[in-house]
């Protein structure tokens, strides 16, 4: 008995790579923490020299996957928006300013150490442990963000920030597999509250 042969079309190359994507595709992760969560705890703002700076706490849990990736030297990035809003009694309030601040995690295998940069300034701290690099990235003090001299005298404004925790430079082996994941990035609520004039 003779077992029948492949097609010499293709149709098995293209039915691997289908099957393969349906693999892909239906690859999900286990609920519960897995999935990671970011949160602004509290957040405030002063006035000081003329600008106005904000204070705030946040909380990261990152998903399996992402302390996988941290662990084999992929970078995570953390982007802090803020936004000023104008408060308008007959039209819609109006977005005055806008800012975004951008971190990256990263864990350097040599040194066995956590490394956290400011992507804005350039700066960067180290840290024997993750607890401790995240305890630092959810810690913002005095952060400048937006010159009292733009805003309105007469108006009352008010200011909301949000974090977006984001694994984009994936290693080649996993670039597939992350095109069709979205639990690779989180995003926090928008925690808002009034300006202080």
């Amino acid at each position: 008995m003779s077992l029948p042969s492949a097609p010499a079309d293709g149709t098995a190359g293209r039915l691997c790579a289908v099957l393969v994507l349906l693999a892909c595709l239906a690859w999900q992760p286990a609920s519960g923490q897995e999935g990671g969560t970011v949160a602004v705890r509290s957040a405030d703002s002063n006035l000081v020299d003329g600008v106005y700076r904000v204070g705030a706490r946040l909380q990261y849990v990152l998903s399996d996957e992402a302390l996988d990736a941290l662990d084999s030297g992929v970078p995570i990035n953390v982007e802090l928006q803020f936004q000023v809003i104008q408060e308008r009694r007959f039209w819609l309030d109006d977005v005055t300013a806008e800012l975004a601040v951008n971190y990256q995690l990263l864990y350097n295998a040599l040194s066995r150490r956590y490394v956290v940069r400011n992507l804005n300034t350039g700066e960067q701290d180290s840290y024997a442990t993750l607890y401790s690099a995240l305890n630092n990235l959810g810690r913002i003090t005095s952060l400048p963000v937006i010159d009292a001299a733009l805003l309105r005298g007469d108006r009352d404004y008010r200011i909301r920030m949000r974090a977006v925790v984001d694994v984009k430079d994936y290693p080649a082996a996993l670039r597939l597999i992350a095109f069709w994941r979205e639990d690779w990035r989180i995003t926090s609520d928008w925690y808002e509250w009034q300006l202080e004039r």
